[in-house]
């Protein structure tokens, strides 16, 4: 498996399994003389980590991060930078049942028929607790980004949809992403919501979600056309993420309802500046940024661990049905908005090193 590396000039590298001793990651491309302490990355994957609400999965891991190089003085060296958080509350019994099934849904057999080995405990490699040092190297991103655009920038994520339930924009209330437990900027929705979760657990079942990401202050002229575009690569990077079925920039899949007319986002002057009367196109224009906010989207499909019979098959080719016991998001897409933002910052991160 060589393929644990994302960025070219911010890049990282994440290692560990679910239930492993331990996951971790290195951070490369670092500039020198930046101010980091790993209090600076724990506020973000404080708001990541599991069993802090009864809507998330209830493994109790404080995913406390140590830095291990990379820093002296409480300053980056301009060397790797290596963190590690140790696995605390692994559960490995919840998956003996199950040692020899493949969970419709997850990677279990498409792991199994490419490695040949069958890590039942959480899904190994495949499971969503290595988001947790995504989001300790977007800890680090904002710092970088910060560094080369002078601490004008601003990335915030939202959930806006769960299920067939999405938020009425005319009630987005930024301040009100961080102060409930679904990162939701509409108050209203919240009981709906709840009634949601409730229901699919209650049915042996899981929901999808969709979440926003926003980046404001970004200068004009990031990305690498052709090949390199800033939306390509942030695709990729919001693909790469556990459970998510597909990514869509500004008006994205909605840009097909539109016309010409409608859809295209004129251009004006003001006080000797270029501006924009729309973001249709959500900040970037032919894979290079605009200046306006960056606005990105993607779907998490519904949970695959379930308690729901299904059928499967089992190592041996024999037919079977499974029930996926243990801990489990009954809705993945809660926790995958500080994921979403962690990707946004190690992309821009990365082209703020190859431009400004």
């Amino acid at each position: 498996m060589s393929s644990n590396s994302i960025g070219k000039l911010f890049s990282y590298t994440t290692w560990g399994e679910s239930h492993g001793k331990a996951i971790g990651c290195v951070v490369d491309g670092v500039p020198s003389k930046i101010k980091l302490s790993e209090s600076d990355i724990q506020q973000y994957l404080d708001r990541r980590r599991p069993g802090k609400s009864k809507f998330t999965t209830q493994r109790q891991e404080d995913d406390k991060v140590e830095i291990l190089s990379g820093t002296f003085d409480g300053f980056t060296t301009g060397h790797p930078i290596s963190l590690i958080i140790y696995n605390k509350d692994q559960r490995s019994e919840d998956y003996s049942e199950i040692k020899e099934k493949f969970r419709p849904g997850h990677a279990d057999f498409t792991y199994w028929k490419k490695y040949g080995i069958r890590d039942y405990r959480g899904g190994g490699r495949s499971s969503a607790r290595e988001t947790a040092m995504r989001v300790a190297a977007g800890a680090i991103a904002r710092k970088v980004i910060d560094m080369k655009i002078k601490n004008q920038t601003k990335i915030f994520g939202a959930l806006i949809q769960i299920g067939n339930s999405k938020i009425n924009y005319d009630n987005w209330n930024e301040e009100f992403i961080l102060k409930n437990d679904f990162f939701c900027p509409d108050e209203k929705i919240i009981n709906t919501w709840q009634e949601l979760i409730n229901n699919a657990r209650k049915e042996g079942s899981s929901l999808g979600a969709i979440i926003e990401i926003h980046a404001s202050g970004i200068p004009p002229g990031l990305g690498e056309p052709v090949y390199e575009k800033i939306d390509s690569d942030l695709a990729k990077a919001m693909m790469s993420i556990n459970a998510v079925k597909g990514v869509e920039i500004g008006n994205g899949f909605n840009s097909v309802y539109e016309s010409g007319v409608s859809n295209v986002d004129e251009m004006g002057i003001k006080n000797k500046n270029p501006i924009f009367y729309s973001n249709n196109n959500g900040g970037i224009l032919g894979g290079i940024t605009t200046g306006q906010e960056i606005i990105c989207r993607f779907v998490v499909k519904p949970t695959s661990s379930i308690l729901s019979s299904k059928k499967t098959i089992d190592i041996n080719l024999n037919e079977t049905t499974i029930s996926t016991k243990g801990r489990h998001d009954p809705c993945v897409g809660i926790r995958a908005v500080p994921v979403g933002e962690a990707m946004m910052a190690s992309t821009i991160a990365d082209h703020c090193l190859r431009y400004l």
